[in-house]
């Protein structure tokens, strides 16, 4: 299917199918954007965005209207597929490659495809994805494919040792791969803080260090871990621990790593405060020294995103709940440019202004 980027097309969200459909019981005042979704034909979130063979691809989470009540466990987002989007050029046609991978097709399959991330080696490209067990535990899978856009064939079992959810893998410049990871409340994350799994909730105080997010080095056949996940230290700029009551600083959720003259920058969500922040370091590892916010909060409970240059130009893929009319767990994709100082900080986007 080929959609045209940045026009509207109200008559394909009336005739979406009623599974990714919903009427809202009432429609909030939305702000336009300085984005316009990039597919309106369907609901997606959560963007992975890689260039392959010199096209852009983007791996989003595919929303639909589940029918479960809100709460903070995130069982309203209950994906069950992926759609694979492309485009040649920004601001240009917009291919939807159609259902990717499946819950169904997921032999270890409980509930939940939450967000997945792709990488490319040898001419493979590997799907990674978290979905809940039949114990309704997270841990994260890997399909395999010839082509970017699949469909994706998925291992019978989830990578050993893997938990928690948001894989994001960054290649780095000698060639070795890294999957970052983790994320809390509905993500459990906050159930690993002894090592192995609790199925209480265990949070460290909010004068204590926060959760970590987790980092493991990819093995050769990029299905398996090289080594036992490591925490990542988040720190103030005077060295000192983000600690867990620092909710407009501590690490939520969705993890990215890219690298920018030579420094690598770690971005992630706080969740509950709603932006986008980053730290930066010299070591894929860390420690991974705050600077600042990328994103400020946009329409919607949720904010996710992922980076990446194409053509040139840099840019921040994220998503908001404008084409549902405010719904949080209906989200669609958007991207704009991102801009960097000359020290190399990143230039705050408000997501609904235009930048100068």
């Amino acid at each position: 299917m080929v959609l045209t980027a940045c026009q509207p097309q109200q008559q394909n969200v009336e005739a979406q199918s009623t599974q990714a459909q919903a009427e809202p019981q009432t429609q909030p005042q939305v702000k336009s954007g300085l984005a316009e979704p990039l597919v309106e034909h369907i609901y997606t979130a959560d963007p992975s965005a890689h260039v392959f063979n010199g096209r852009l691809y983007i791996y989003p989470s595919h929303d639909v209207e589940s029918g479960i009540p809100q709460n903070d466990n995130g069982d309203h987002f209950d994906m069950r597929d992926y759609h694979i989007l492309s485009m040649d050029e920004v601001g240009g046609e917009v291919t939807d490659h159609g259902v990717a991978l499946s819950v169904k097709d997921i032999p270890w399959a409980g509930r939940q495809l939450w967000v997945p991330d792709a990488a490319e080696k040898d001419g493979k490209y590997y799907l990674y994805f978290p979905l809940k067990d039949k114990n309704d535990v997270f841990h994260i899978g890997a399909a395999v494919s010839d082509t970017p856009e699949g469909p994706f064939t998925p291992e019978p079992e989830p990578i050993a040792g893997s938990y928690s959810m948001d894989p994001a893998v960054f290649k780095d410049d000698d060639g070795e791969y890294y999957m970052y990871f983790g994320g809390i409340w509905g993500g459990q994350l906050q159930r690993y803080e002894g090592g192995t799994y609790n199925p209480e909730d265990a949070y460290p105080a909010d004068d204590a260090p926060a959760v970590k997010p987790r980092i493991a080095k990819m093995a050769d056949d990029m299905l398996s871990y090289a080594e036992t996940p490591k925490e990542i230290e988040l720190l103030d700029k005077d060295g000192s621990p983000i600690l867990q009551g620092d909710n407009d600083r501590r690490f939520f959720e969705a993890a990215w790593v890219h690298k920018y003259q030579g420094k690598y920058y770690f971005s992630y969500s706080t969740g509950d405060t709603h932006k986008i922040v980053y730290a930066t370091g010299d070591n894929p590892y860390g420690p991974f020294t705050y600077q600042g916010v990328i994103l400020q909060p946009v329409e919607g409970w949720t904010n996710h995103h992922s980076i990446a240059k194409f053509k040139g130009k840099w840019y921040l893929f994220y998503h908001d709940s404008s084409l549902s009319g405010g719904q949080t767990h209906l989200r669609s994709v958007k991207m704009t440019e991102l801009t960097y100082n000359p020290d190399g900080s990143i230039v705050t986007i408000d997501p609904y202004l235009e930048q100068k």
